[in-house]
């Protein structure tokens, strides 16, 4: 079995590998070489935590395994970022585990190279403005993969707590966009682009904020309760997502979903568009993308960087 520390996760995945290996593996569930197995995702009852497992096998890039892990809010007191995970790849052959990878930085990267594959596919051509609702160690991510898609000239935010903005201001700065900390209705309003990253359960953007052509990448936390945005919001759009099940069921979509504002058959594989299977936002004034974070993901780039490690010799073999 092969290890690749944490530790060795930021010298070996860009950003840019990142993407290609989602978008490829969004490509492979829409065309039926890939597929993801049921979640399991439950509160503990200790610290607050969410834990669960996401797996999947990739018949096109022979990707089987699985990412256990989840989200503890309390541990920052431990200087520890909220999210933790690891993800296990095993021999589809023989049914053999053949490594273990640090999935901390993976998940970040991942993630937001999965909003940043909607933004690509999905965004109006004319989006020169990215609103950030959020201010958490993801939005950093989030806003990079974004600018490296877009053409954007400036961003504004919002975060529950304003004293994080700095992060987003931070952010900007670095990849040389100006930065405004805004309210939400503004944000709606101007936004051409908006990325909601936050483990809320109570919907934050409202379907009055949102003015004109815009695209929204829902990516905050995905579990039973979870909520970003306002339903009626999420039933005037046309909705993109990279698994249709799990998105009615833990995601952005099941609120609008229960309440019976929407079906399945209103909710598109973010695939389709990729193989060019579906028109993608065609005439719509607002396309979501709701990212719930799919298994197969995590397994893709999990799969990249061993090979990596293993051509760079920071792969350490272990025999169990």
């Amino acid at each position: 079995m092969w290890v690749v520390p944490e530790a060795e996760i930021a010298g070996l995945m860009t950003p840019e590998a990142a993407f290609d290996a989602v978008e490829a593996v969004f490509a492979a569930m829409a065309s039926g070489e890939a597929y993801n197995f049921p979640v399991v995702r439950e509160a503990i009852g200790h610290e607050d935590a969410l834990y669960g497992f996401k797996g999947g096998f990739d018949k096109s890039a022979l990707n089987l395994g699985l990412k256990a892990g989840g989200y503890w809010p309390n541990n920052q007191k431990r200087d520890l970022i909220n999210h933790q995970s690891t993800v296990f790849l095993f021999d589809p052959d023989t049914g053999r585990v053949s490594a273990a990878v640090g999935g901390n930085l993976l998940t970040a990267l991942r993630t937001a190279a999965a909003s940043a594959v909607s933004i690509k596919h999905l965004a109006p051509e004319e989006a020169r403005v990215l609103g950030m609702i959020g201010a958490g160690h993801q939005s950093a991510f989030q806003m990079r993969a974004a600018a490296r898609v877009g053409q954007f000239e400036r961003v504004i935010g919002w975060n529950p707590h304003p004293e994080m903005l700095i992060r987003l201001a931070d952010t900007a700065a670095e990849i040389g966009l100006p930065f405004e900390a805004v309210e939400l209705p503004r944000l709606g309003a101007e936004a051409d682009v908006i990325i909601s990253i936050t483990s809320a359960f109570e919907p934050l953007l409202m379907d009055g904020h949102v003015k004109g052509r815009t695209h929204i990448a829902a990516m905050g936390t995905d579990t039973r309760g979870k909520q970003e945005l306002d339903p009626a919001l999420v039933a005037r759009a046309r909705l993109f997502t990279d698994e249709i099940a799990q998105s009615l069921s833990i995601g952005e979509f099941q609120h609008a979903s229960a309440a019976g504002n929407i079906s399945n058959s209103d909710v598109t594989a973010i695939g389709r568009v990729i193989t060019g299977d579906h028109e993608g936002r065609g005439d719509a004034e607002i396309t979501i993308f709701d990212g719930t974070g799919v298994g197969l993901q995590d397994l893709a780039v999990a799969g990249a960087v061993v090979e990596l490690a293993r051509q760079q010799g920071k792969a350490v073999k272990v025999e169990i």
